[in-house]
Protein backbone atom coordinates (compact mmCIF):
# COMPACT_ATOMS: atom_id res chain seq x y z
CA UNK A 1 0.00 0.00 0.00
CA UNK A 2 3.11 2.53 0.87
CA UNK A 3 4.44 1.77 -2.51
CA UNK A 4 1.23 2.45 -4.64
CA UNK A 5 0.88 6.06 -2.33
CA UNK A 6 4.24 6.45 -2.86
CA UNK A 7 4.25 5.79 -6.64
CA UNK A 8 1.12 7.99 -6.61
CA UNK A 9 3.08 11.17 -4.99
CA UNK A 10 5.90 10.63 -7.32
CA UNK A 11 3.57 11.08 -10.52
CA UNK A 12 1.47 14.16 -9.24
CA UNK A 13 5.01 15.47 -8.69
CA UNK A 14 6.10 15.28 -12.22
CA UNK A 15 2.83 16.94 -13.40
CA UNK A 16 4.93 20.06 -11.99
CA UNK A 17 8.53 18.72 -13.70
CA UNK A 18 7.69 21.97 -16.69
CA UNK A 19 8.24 25.76 -15.23
CA UNK A 20 4.68 27.12 -16.29
CA UNK A 21 7.00 30.25 -17.56
CA UNK A 22 8.05 26.91 -20.13
CA UNK A 23 4.63 25.54 -21.25
CA UNK A 24 3.07 25.60 -24.59
CA UNK A 25 -0.35 24.55 -24.36
CA UNK A 26 -3.80 26.64 -23.83
CA UNK A 27 -7.01 24.68 -24.69
CA UNK A 28 -10.23 25.84 -25.42
CA UNK A 29 -12.82 23.54 -25.68
CA UNK A 30 -16.82 23.60 -26.20
CA UNK A 31 -19.37 20.59 -26.84
CA UNK A 32 -17.42 18.24 -24.79
CA UNK A 33 -16.73 16.19 -21.78
CA UNK A 34 -13.13 16.77 -19.57
CA UNK A 35 -13.09 13.34 -17.70
CA UNK A 36 -9.88 11.53 -15.82
CA UNK A 37 -9.42 8.63 -17.48
CA UNK A 38 -6.42 5.78 -16.66
CA UNK A 39 -4.63 8.29 -15.03
CA UNK A 40 -4.88 10.80 -17.32
CA UNK A 41 -7.15 13.90 -18.76
CA UNK A 42 -9.04 13.20 -21.96
CA UNK A 43 -12.07 15.54 -23.20
CA UNK A 44 -14.91 13.30 -25.13
CA UNK A 45 -16.51 14.32 -28.29
CA UNK A 46 -19.69 12.67 -29.48
CA UNK A 47 -19.94 11.82 -33.09
CA UNK A 48 -22.65 10.18 -34.93
CA UNK A 49 -21.14 6.66 -35.05
CA UNK A 50 -18.62 5.95 -32.23
CA UNK A 51 -17.33 8.81 -29.17
CA UNK A 52 -14.00 10.12 -29.72
CA UNK A 53 -11.47 10.51 -26.81
CA UNK A 54 -8.67 12.95 -26.94
CA UNK A 55 -6.04 13.29 -24.74
CA UNK A 56 -4.76 16.73 -22.74
CA UNK A 57 -1.05 16.71 -21.96
CA UNK A 58 -1.63 18.36 -18.74
CA UNK A 59 1.88 19.02 -17.13
CA UNK A 60 2.88 21.35 -20.31
CA UNK A 61 -0.19 23.24 -20.35
CA UNK A 62 -1.16 26.49 -18.58
CA UNK A 63 -4.90 26.75 -18.32
CA UNK A 64 -8.14 25.91 -20.01
CA UNK A 65 -10.86 27.63 -21.20
CA UNK A 66 -14.25 25.33 -21.05
CA UNK A 67 -16.81 27.03 -23.75
CA UNK A 68 -20.45 26.39 -24.40
CA UNK A 69 -21.90 22.76 -23.77
CA UNK A 70 -18.81 21.41 -22.14
CA UNK A 71 -18.76 19.85 -18.50
CA UNK A 72 -16.39 18.52 -16.43
CA UNK A 73 -15.70 16.18 -13.24
CA UNK A 74 -14.46 16.36 -9.86
CA UNK A 75 -11.61 13.84 -10.76
CA UNK A 76 -10.70 15.67 -13.53
CA UNK A 77 -10.43 18.76 -11.87
CA UNK A 78 -8.43 17.27 -9.17
CA UNK A 79 -5.76 16.63 -11.63
CA UNK A 80 -6.06 19.84 -13.35
CA UNK A 81 -5.37 21.12 -10.10
CA UNK A 82 -2.41 18.80 -9.05
CA UNK A 83 -0.56 19.85 -12.31
CA UNK A 84 -1.09 23.78 -11.34
CA UNK A 85 -3.48 23.93 -14.24
CA UNK A 86 -6.03 26.74 -14.28
CA UNK A 87 -9.49 26.29 -15.46
CA UNK A 88 -11.76 29.01 -16.29
CA UNK A 89 -15.53 28.73 -17.64
CA UNK A 90 -16.19 31.35 -20.36
CA UNK A 91 -19.05 31.94 -23.11
CA UNK A 92 -18.66 30.48 -26.95
CA UNK A 93 -15.39 31.50 -28.88
CA UNK A 94 -13.64 31.79 -25.98
CA UNK A 95 -15.36 35.02 -25.32
CA UNK A 96 -18.12 35.79 -22.54
CA UNK A 97 -21.54 35.28 -23.58
CA UNK A 98 -22.45 39.00 -22.20
CA UNK A 99 -19.94 41.64 -22.42
CA UNK A 100 -20.36 42.38 -18.81
CA UNK A 101 -18.87 38.92 -17.64
CA UNK A 102 -15.61 37.65 -17.17
CA UNK A 103 -14.01 34.46 -17.40
CA UNK A 104 -13.75 32.96 -13.60
CA UNK A 105 -10.35 31.54 -13.09
CA UNK A 106 -10.36 28.35 -10.80
CA UNK A 107 -7.06 28.43 -9.40
CA UNK A 108 -5.48 25.17 -8.02
CA UNK A 109 -5.42 25.45 -4.06
CA UNK A 110 -1.80 24.47 -3.40
CA UNK A 111 -0.12 27.24 -1.04
CA UNK A 112 2.99 25.74 -1.55
CA UNK A 113 3.49 29.01 -3.02
CA UNK A 114 6.65 31.67 -2.85
CA UNK A 115 5.82 34.14 -0.84
CA UNK A 116 8.08 36.70 -1.70
CA UNK A 117 6.75 38.14 -4.53
CA UNK A 118 3.59 38.75 -2.92
CA UNK A 119 5.63 40.37 0.03
CA UNK A 120 7.56 42.36 -2.33
CA UNK A 121 4.27 43.63 -4.63
CA UNK A 122 2.66 45.03 -1.37
CA UNK A 123 6.01 46.80 -0.44
CA UNK A 124 5.48 49.34 -3.00
CA UNK A 125 1.31 48.63 -3.93
CA UNK A 126 0.00 50.96 -0.98
CA UNK A 127 2.54 53.82 -1.89
CA UNK A 128 1.09 55.33 -4.97
CA UNK A 129 3.94 57.21 -6.05
CA UNK A 130 5.54 53.29 -6.23
CA UNK A 131 2.80 52.10 -7.58
CA UNK A 132 2.84 54.66 -10.33
CA UNK A 133 6.38 54.27 -11.01
CA UNK A 134 5.63 50.47 -11.58
CA UNK A 135 2.72 51.08 -14.01
CA UNK A 136 4.96 53.30 -15.96
CA UNK A 137 7.37 50.47 -15.89
CA UNK A 138 4.53 48.13 -17.35
CA UNK A 139 4.21 50.36 -20.18
CA UNK A 140 7.82 50.85 -21.19
CA UNK A 141 7.79 47.49 -21.26
CA UNK A 142 5.19 46.52 -23.15
CA UNK A 143 6.58 48.96 -26.08
CA UNK A 144 10.14 47.39 -25.53
CA UNK A 145 8.52 44.18 -26.14
CA UNK A 146 6.76 44.76 -29.20
CA UNK A 147 10.34 46.98 -30.64
CA UNK A 148 12.13 43.32 -29.91
CA UNK A 149 9.55 41.19 -31.76
CA UNK A 150 8.04 43.32 -34.72
CA UNK A 151 11.70 43.90 -35.04
CA UNK A 152 12.41 40.02 -35.57
CA UNK A 153 9.30 38.23 -36.92
CA UNK A 154 9.71 37.39 -40.16
CA UNK A 155 5.83 36.77 -40.66
CA UNK A 156 4.54 39.91 -39.45
CA UNK A 157 7.35 42.51 -41.52
CA UNK A 158 5.69 40.46 -44.71
CA UNK A 159 1.81 41.18 -43.80
CA UNK A 160 2.81 44.97 -43.78
CA UNK A 161 4.13 45.44 -39.98
CA UNK A 162 7.23 47.60 -39.52
CA UNK A 163 9.23 49.16 -37.51
CA UNK A 164 10.07 51.99 -39.56
CA UNK A 165 6.89 52.54 -40.73
CA UNK A 166 6.14 56.70 -40.15
CA UNK A 167 3.30 56.30 -37.82
CA UNK A 168 5.11 53.55 -35.81
CA UNK A 169 8.40 55.74 -35.15
CA UNK A 170 6.34 58.55 -34.24
CA UNK A 171 4.37 55.96 -31.88
CA UNK A 172 7.71 54.64 -30.47
CA UNK A 173 9.25 58.08 -30.21
CA UNK A 174 6.70 60.23 -28.39
CA UNK A 175 4.68 57.62 -26.29
CA UNK A 176 7.47 56.65 -23.70
CA UNK A 177 7.87 60.72 -23.31
CA UNK A 178 4.12 60.82 -22.39
CA UNK A 179 4.11 57.66 -20.30
CA UNK A 180 7.24 60.07 -18.39
CA UNK A 181 5.09 62.72 -17.79
CA UNK A 182 2.05 60.98 -17.02
CA UNK A 183 1.11 63.08 -13.71
CA UNK A 184 -1.38 59.65 -12.35
CA UNK A 185 -2.75 56.39 -13.65
CA UNK A 186 -6.01 58.50 -14.85
CA UNK A 187 -3.11 60.42 -17.40
CA UNK A 188 -1.68 56.92 -17.80
CA UNK A 189 -4.51 55.03 -19.71
CA UNK A 190 -5.55 58.29 -21.49
CA UNK A 191 -2.14 57.93 -23.46
CA UNK A 192 -2.49 53.79 -22.83
CA UNK A 193 -5.97 54.42 -24.92
CA UNK A 194 -4.69 56.38 -27.50
CA UNK A 195 -1.73 54.33 -28.35
CA UNK A 196 -4.04 51.06 -28.98
CA UNK A 197 -6.39 53.41 -31.01
CA UNK A 198 -3.28 54.37 -32.90
CA UNK A 199 -2.34 50.72 -33.19
CA UNK A 200 -5.40 49.51 -34.74
CA UNK A 201 -5.36 51.98 -37.64
CA UNK A 202 -1.90 51.20 -38.30
CA UNK A 203 -3.48 46.96 -37.91
CA UNK A 204 -6.16 47.82 -40.58
CA UNK A 205 -3.50 50.04 -43.13
CA UNK A 206 -0.54 46.94 -43.00
CA UNK A 207 -3.59 44.50 -43.89
CA UNK A 208 -5.76 46.67 -46.25
CA UNK A 209 -8.87 45.58 -43.82
CA UNK A 210 -10.87 48.78 -44.55
CA UNK A 211 -12.44 50.62 -41.85
CA UNK A 212 -12.37 49.71 -38.23
CA UNK A 213 -14.26 50.12 -34.71
CA UNK A 214 -13.07 48.67 -32.04
CA UNK A 215 -16.18 47.08 -30.33
CA UNK A 216 -16.45 44.28 -27.95
CA UNK A 217 -20.39 43.14 -29.36
CA UNK A 218 -18.73 43.93 -32.88
CA UNK A 219 -19.18 40.92 -35.17
CA UNK A 220 -16.39 41.31 -37.68
CA UNK A 221 -14.05 38.86 -37.60
CA UNK A 222 -10.85 41.37 -36.12
CA UNK A 223 -13.39 42.45 -33.55
CA UNK A 224 -14.16 38.88 -32.54
CA UNK A 225 -10.74 36.78 -33.06
CA UNK A 226 -9.26 40.51 -30.64
CA UNK A 227 -11.58 39.30 -27.56
CA UNK A 228 -10.56 35.63 -28.47
CA UNK A 229 -6.58 36.33 -28.31
CA UNK A 230 -7.12 38.39 -25.25
CA UNK A 231 -8.57 35.83 -23.11
CA UNK A 232 -5.74 33.65 -24.13
CA UNK A 233 -3.75 36.36 -23.27
CA UNK A 234 -5.85 36.33 -19.81
CA UNK A 235 -5.40 32.82 -19.29
CA UNK A 236 -1.27 33.30 -19.37
CA UNK A 237 -1.39 36.27 -17.38
CA UNK A 238 -3.98 34.68 -14.43
CA UNK A 239 -1.39 31.62 -14.54
CA UNK A 240 1.95 33.86 -14.07
CA UNK A 241 0.10 35.38 -11.23
CA UNK A 242 -1.14 32.40 -9.60
CA UNK A 243 2.27 30.60 -9.61
CA UNK A 244 3.96 33.90 -8.43
CA UNK A 245 1.07 34.03 -5.76
CA UNK A 246 0.30 37.32 -6.42
CA UNK A 247 -3.70 38.21 -6.06
CA UNK A 248 -5.64 39.69 -8.98
CA UNK A 249 -6.83 42.54 -6.88
CA UNK A 250 -3.12 44.67 -6.35
CA UNK A 251 -3.63 46.10 -9.59
CA UNK A 252 -1.22 48.37 -11.01
CA UNK A 253 -3.08 50.55 -13.68
CA UNK A 254 -6.85 49.07 -13.93
CA UNK A 255 -7.56 49.16 -10.54
CA UNK A 256 -9.81 51.10 -10.06
CA UNK A 257 -12.10 50.39 -13.17
CA UNK A 258 -11.77 46.62 -13.13
CA UNK A 259 -11.88 43.43 -10.93
CA UNK A 260 -9.42 41.20 -11.03
CA UNK A 261 -7.77 43.78 -12.49
CA UNK A 262 -4.04 42.86 -12.31
CA UNK A 263 -4.80 40.37 -15.03
CA UNK A 264 -5.51 42.97 -17.13
CA UNK A 265 -2.84 44.78 -16.44
CA UNK A 266 0.03 41.86 -16.93
CA UNK A 267 -1.57 40.39 -20.02
CA UNK A 268 -1.63 44.11 -21.49
CA UNK A 269 2.26 43.69 -21.91
CA UNK A 270 1.95 41.39 -24.98
CA UNK A 271 -1.59 42.00 -26.61
CA UNK A 272 -0.24 44.70 -28.77
CA UNK A 273 2.28 42.92 -29.75
CA UNK A 274 0.78 39.78 -30.38
CA UNK A 275 -2.59 39.45 -30.40
CA UNK A 276 -3.57 43.13 -32.57
CA UNK A 277 -2.05 42.02 -35.44
CA UNK A 278 -2.28 38.39 -36.01
CA UNK A 279 -6.10 39.77 -35.37
CA UNK A 280 -5.74 42.12 -38.21
CA UNK A 281 -3.67 39.12 -40.51
CA UNK A 282 -6.46 36.47 -39.65
CA UNK A 283 -9.24 38.12 -40.44
CA UNK A 284 -7.74 39.67 -43.73
CA UNK A 285 -7.13 36.04 -44.91
CA UNK A 286 -10.15 34.28 -43.83
CA UNK A 287 -8.99 32.42 -41.46
CA UNK A 288 -10.82 30.06 -38.72
CA UNK A 289 -11.20 30.84 -34.84
CA UNK A 290 -9.15 27.76 -34.83
CA UNK A 291 -6.73 28.91 -36.80
CA UNK A 292 -6.59 32.27 -36.04
CA UNK A 293 -6.22 30.52 -31.88
CA UNK A 294 -3.09 28.15 -33.16
CA UNK A 295 -1.57 31.33 -34.77
CA UNK A 296 -1.76 32.94 -31.21
CA UNK A 297 -0.07 29.91 -29.57
CA UNK A 298 2.51 29.63 -31.92
CA UNK A 299 3.07 33.06 -31.47
CA UNK A 300 3.28 33.17 -27.67
CA UNK A 301 5.69 30.10 -28.06
CA UNK A 302 8.01 31.54 -30.88
CA UNK A 303 8.15 34.67 -28.86
CA UNK A 304 8.10 33.11 -25.09
CA UNK A 305 5.15 35.38 -24.21
CA UNK A 306 4.95 33.57 -20.74
CA UNK A 307 8.39 33.94 -19.92
CA UNK A 308 8.31 37.97 -20.83
CA UNK A 309 5.12 38.15 -18.52
CA UNK A 310 7.27 36.00 -15.62
CA UNK A 311 10.22 38.21 -16.07
CA UNK A 312 8.54 41.44 -16.18
CA UNK A 313 6.13 40.79 -12.77
CA UNK A 314 9.19 39.14 -10.71
CA UNK A 315 11.13 42.62 -11.61
CA UNK A 316 8.42 44.66 -10.38
CA UNK A 317 8.07 42.94 -7.05
CA UNK A 318 11.45 42.17 -6.18
CA UNK A 319 12.98 45.51 -7.70
CA UNK A 320 15.34 43.41 -9.73
CA UNK A 321 17.37 44.34 -12.92
CA UNK A 322 16.62 41.27 -16.30
CA UNK A 323 20.15 40.11 -15.44
CA UNK A 324 19.63 39.75 -12.28
CA UNK A 325 16.61 37.87 -12.94
CA UNK A 326 18.20 35.39 -15.48
CA UNK A 327 20.17 33.77 -12.40
CA UNK A 328 16.87 32.94 -10.22
CA UNK A 329 14.74 31.36 -12.85
CA UNK A 330 14.46 28.19 -10.99
CA UNK A 331 11.77 30.71 -8.47
CA UNK A 332 8.99 30.38 -10.99
CA UNK A 333 8.44 27.13 -10.03
CA UNK A 334 5.76 26.54 -7.53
Amino acid sequence: MKEVRKEAMEALTDLKAILHSKRANIYYLDKCRVMQKDGRVLYLTEAEKQNQYWNIPIANTTCILLGTGTSITQAAVRMLASAGVLIGFCGGGGTPLLAANEVEWLSPQSEYRPTEFLQGWVGFWFDEAKRLHTAKQFQIARLQYMKKVWGKDRDLQQAGFHLDDPQMESLLNHYPKAVAQAANVGHLLQHEARVTKQLYKIAATCTKYGEFVRTRDGEDNANAFLNHGNYLAYGLAATTLWVLGIPHGFAVVHGKTRRGALVFDVADLIKDTLILPWAFICAKDGATEQQFRQQCLQAFTDHKALDFMFAEVQRAALNQSWDELDDCAEITQP
